[in-house]
């Protein structure tokens, strides 16, 4: 298996599942709990595979947004220096790098509001141009989108468009403030309507409750078409930032979290994405036996440390796994 579709046959997503049926889901014990998922799984997936991904900046910092967890946003004081746009042939040489490393999808991220036509725009098309005749996926994360603007990155070859949820609707006054819940849902919207695939998930340990991670979950499942795409942050704490304080990863939430997604979206790929580096190798098993068949490789996701490919290569030999072709 690959970077693809989940195998023919495999459970259909469930159509709708509010947020009362996701908790019972979420708050099972947890034995019957992860037996579901690892059954749900094991019905889309290849159990043994893990499709890679990396993620590059290619537009760093100077966002103004005010995200409380992101280093990018210029309303705060963080390691991250504002850098231009990246070259065309740069993208695509670490794209190529990528590729050789056993990465299937490549993803591009600007820390933009959100996407203004132009010569800027034009470039990260050809960057998608450039990635997808390398024969790998192209997802890139942009920020918020008008439909044109999806239609554009359609006929330039993009599978997946990035821009997550972050939160419940009822937690996210607490993580940002510049534009809204629904605003970002217009943006998957437009995505989706354009024929784009979606790449939309959160991040847990930023101060929520359970209830919280419960209505994200919600969320997804709510749509008429939920992510074929689902990543799993964990809030990497960056002096600066206003929610670096709040930081309280429980890692028994997080295999909560990755079985009731697998659950829930049975044939979406569910990615161990930021934080990773700081998840134990046991934590990380937990995980893919509970149906996470995603992570990101690469030493850098944006502006934050990665696990090592060395330290990944190991890991998935340990545990007689290997990464999808």
């Amino acid at each position: 298996m690959g970077g693809g579709d989940a195998r023919n046959g495999a459970a259909m997503q469930l159509t709708f599942l509010d947020t009362a049926a996701v908790r019972a889901i979420y708050e099972r014990p947890f034995p019957e709990l992860a037996f579901a998922a690892i059954d749900a799984h094991r019905a889309a997936f290849d159990p043994l595979a893990i499709q890679q991904s990396t993620l590059l900046s290619v537009k760093t910092g100077g966002c103004s947004e005010d995200c409380g967890y992101c280093a990018q946003s210029a309303r705060r004081t963080t390691h991250v220096r504002p850098e231009p746009l990246a070259e065309i042939d740069d993208v695509v040489a670490a794209a190529r790098a990528a590729k050789e490393g056993g990465a299937t999808r490549f993803c591009m991220g600007a820390a933009w509001r959100g996407v203004k036509d132009g010569a800027a725009f034009e470039r990260v098309l050809e960057m998608v141009r450039g990635v997808n005749a390398l024969g790998m996926e192209s997802c890139v994360t942009l920020g918020s989108l008008q439909p044109h603007q999806a239609q554009a990155l359609r006929e330039a070859g993009l599978h997946y468009y990035n821009h997550n949820l972050d939160t419940s609707r009822e937690y996210y006054p607490e993580v940002v403030s510049t534009h809204g819940y629904d605003d970002r849902l217009a943006t998957l919207s437009h995505a989706r309507d354009a024929g784009l695939k979606l790449c939309c998930g959160g991040i847990i340990g930023m101060g929520e409750s359970r209830e919280d991670r419960i209505a994200l979950i919600a969320e997804f499942a709510a749509m008429e078409r939920p992510p074929e795409s689902v990543p799993v942050n964990v809030l990497v704490p960056i002096e600066g930032t206003p929610l670096a304080e709040r930081a309280n990863f429980d890692p028994i939430e997080l295999a909560r979290t990755i079985a009731t997604l697998r659950v829930v979206l049975p044939t979406s790929y569910i990615r161990l994405a930021a934080g990773r580096s700081e998840m134990s190798d046991e934590l990380q098993a937990l995980c893919f036996l509970l149906g996470a068949n995603s992570m990101f490789s690469g030493d850098r996701l944006l502006t934050t440390e990665n696990a090592a490919a060395d330290r990944d290569a190991d890991l998935l030999a340990a545990l007689g796994m290997h990464a999808a072709k």
